[in-house]
């Protein structure tokens, strides 16, 4: 019976411990990071700029990491997905398109072209261990970028490229729960009665 204490006592003591101490990096902690030759925003928008219309060969997109069988986060897209996306509406003239989308209409089905989508994206928790944990408030921090690219190739020649994305992302979420864990229980009893 007397050893029951001391297991007690030190369940105590580690719980007053934890209650004191920064408990804010017991939070979870998440990154999506999509595999990519680039480490940042600068390093893929670098490696992008160094591509010339009419001038790039499919080689040389490979050698800056424009390989869709090596880099996994770069869809192939067929001549019709590049109508689809350039060329919305029929009421849009020929020539009010870039001078390479018209080549590769022109270019059928020896056009193609390379849709690039890179992201490195961290969700840190922070805040109160004890508020979160028990789903009362849950704040997270969001930071990193996003780059996105198309390459448009007639053969093995890039006829059009363009590019967009976000260098910097910094966003913040707070969601308050004043039930905290039996918040979800009301909804869930009320969906119950509903069905």
């Amino acid at each position: 019976m007397y050893q029951f204490f001391p297991a007690i006592a030190r369940s105590a003591a580690f719980l007053a411990a934890l209650s004191l101490c920064g408990c804010a990096a017991l939070l979870p902690k998440s990154e999506n990071v999509t595999e990519s030759p680039w480490k940042s925003f600068d390093e893929a928008k670098q490696a992008f700029e160094k591509i010339t219309p009419y001038q790039t060969r499919i080689e040389d997109l490979k050698a800056l990491g424009y390989d869709p069988f090596v880099n996994p986060n770069i869809t192939l897209l067929t001549y019709s997905d590049v109508l689809r996306r350039f060329v919305p509406s029929a009421a849009i003239r020929e020539d009010e398109l870039d001078g390479g989308i018209r080549d590769c209409i022109l270019a059928k089905d020896a056009c193609r072209a390379y849709e690039v989508d890179h992201s490195q994206i961290k969700r840190e928790r922070y805040g109160n261990f004890w508020t979160d944990f028990l789903d009362f408030r849950r704040k997270v921090e969001i930071t990193g970028w996003r780059f996105n690219a198309m390459i448009i190739l007639k053969n093995d020649l890039v006829i059009y490229k363009l590019w967009s994305g976000q260098p910097l992302i910094h966003q913040f979420e707070d969601s308050r729960n004043p039930l905290g864990p039996l918040q979800g229980a009301g909804e869930s009893a009320l969906g119950g009665i509903i069905r």
